[in-house]
């Protein structure tokens, strides 16, 4: 029995040794595994840091590399979620999910059309839907849109084609890759871009596109030591030859009744010497010219900057009580015709592309679904329309809302957050805080990086391109082939009921 034990033993602790090592060998091997597939994972990060960092399409990407990638795939899984949170496509504001989303296809070129129907509430009071034609135009009827001439009885008058142009954004507000993408793209697109009120950047040149010199009330660019108007720096402006028109802005969307504003943060040296302001301290402008405090005073002004410059001179507002629009012309009238602005640009109460106050933003000023029909009618009431030119500017990004614009009385659209979002805004809210992830309104040179102007101006012009391509479908349907022959008879708009009656019905036209 013994000597069984002895020859049974050794092969009992030899079976544990040779189960210990398996179960060691599997242990390293599992290490082993676990320790390749964090090599492999770290240089899979490794590839993707370096792919993202290079590449010039994906701002978002390029300034958070790797991490940036989940918007997109959020993005794309948010399509299959939309019945759990249906909400997102049309409730979000300022700008809802699917106008943005419109404005990125657009930009990058991509399919621009829709599955299982529309998303948008057909029965909501103020809706717009445009009159189909029995017989509306054949895509080989297609023609270009006419010529509008602004400022014919100046020296140097102004006659653009394309309806659809980029708004005052200043340099300081943007970056200086934002405005050079944008500067580049509006020569691609074949459209003008204002300056904004913080003077002429290098900027917004560097792309050869036409230019509006917007005049605020500080007269950044313009001005004196004292703040006033210096004839002569405004006269050597004028001389560029890609400067086209001059737009005396008395108030705007986002700050009616007070000047603009820009945090201190972003006043670098640049931005100081063009400006004629101290560096690294808010600009802030005064509530108003300080020559201009009626309508008399106005039509000086306005007079003495077409005189210097010789070329086509208009004011940019946002209308309050329309009775002054009746004061205003009043004085045109008691002057003659030709003292009027060349041009009327209108901003609804609801704009804002930077830093503002939010009662203002929030609660002062008309929206321009109210004002432009007022601003219209009253001009062909006093048979002025001809005369005076009118840009509509607030919150238009799609060719619905173009189209819109052109039916009740626009003869141009402006947009600023529309070409914002061309550039690769994702609404992020940054503007007046330094720290756009995208790059548009900061100073940050690291977030500045991230956006390719060579790629982010074809973009621009894309996005241009196709708002355009849309407003014409709209004008197709309806009946005409240039869409400014849209007229209020060519669309309708949802009363309380959930009806919808014609804007010409709504808004009576009157003839001068």
């Amino acid at each position: 029995m013994l000597l069984t034990l002895q020859t049974v033993t050794p092969a009992t602790t030899e079976t544990t040794y040779n189960g210990l090592d398996t179960l060691l060998m599997i242990a390293q091997w599992l290490v082993a595994g676990f320790v390749l597939v964090l090599i492999l994972g770290a240089l899979w990060l490794l590839v993707l840091y370096i792919i993202d960092k290079t590449q010039t399409r994906h701002t978002i990407r390029r300034n958070f590399p790797v991490i940036g990638r989940f918007r997109y795939l959020f993005e794309h899984l948010g399509e299959f979620f939309r019945q759990y949170f249906y909400a997102m496509d049309r409730e979000e504001m300022p700008f809802n999910r699917a106008q943005r989303s419109w404005v990125y296809r657009a930009a990058k070129n991509a399919d621009r059309t829709l599955a299982f129907g529309s998303t948008r509430d057909l029965t909501k009071q103020g809706t717009i839907i445009f009159a189909n034609s029995a017989y509306p135009r054949q895509q080989e009827e297609k023609t270009q849109p006419m010529a509008v001439t602004i400022g014919a009885e100046c020296p140097h008058p102004y006659s653009p084609t394309s309806y659809f142009h980029i708004s005052g954004m200043s340099y300081g507000a943007l970056s200086p890759v934002a405005v050079t993408a944008l500067s580049k793209g509006a020569k691609l697109a074949g459209c003008w871009i204002n300056t904004g009120e913080g003077g002429l950047s290098p900027y917004h040149l560097v792309g050869g596109a036409d230019v509006v010199f917007q005049i605020g009330t500080a007269k950044y660019g313009v001005r004196t030591e004292q703040g006033e108007l210096c004839e002569q720096r405004l006269k050597q402006i004028a001389d560029h030859d890609l400067i086209k028109m001059f737009e005396i802005k008395l108030s705007q969307g986002a700050k009616p009744g007070k000047g603009g504003i820009l945090p201190g943060v972003k006043v670098n040296q640049e931005i100081a010497d063009i400006r004629g302001i101290p560096v690294g301290q808010d600009s802030i402008s005064p509530n108003r010219h300080p020559e201009i405090s009626n309508n008399e005073e106005l039509l000086d002004f306005i007079a003495r900057v077409r005189d210097i410059t010789g070329k086509p001179t208009g004011i940019k507002f946002v209308m309050g009580d329309p009775t002054w629009i009746d004061e205003l012309i009043a004085a045109i009238h008691a002057r003659g015709a030709a003292s009027a602005p060349d041009f009327i640009t209108l901003d609804s109460a609801d704009g804002g592309t930077g830093s503002a106050p939010q009662p203002l933003m929030d609660y002062v000023g008309l929206k321009l679904s109210e004002s432009l029909p007022i601003l219209v009618d009253k001009l062909m009431a006093a048979g002025l329309k001809d005369r005076i030119k009118v840009v509509a500017s607030g919150k238009m990004i799609t060719p619905a809302d173009v189209a819109w614009a052109l039916a009740i009385g626009a003869d141009f659209i402006v947009s600023a957050r529309g070409f914002m979002f061309s550039l690769g805004c994702i609404q992020a809210m940054q503007c007046n805080k330094n720290t756009c992830p995208t790059g548009i309104t900061t100073h940050n040179k690291s977030l500045q990086k991230g956006l390719d102007p060579t790629d982010k101006s074809v973009r621009v012009a894309n996005y241009h391109k196709y708002l355009e391509y849309g407003v014409n479908i709209i004008a197709h349907s309806c009946g005409v082939a240039d869409p400014r022959e849209l007229t209020r008879r060519h669309a309708r708009v949802v009363t309380h009921t959930g009806d919808s009656i014609s804007l010409a019905e709504r808004y009576p036209p009157t003839q001068g």
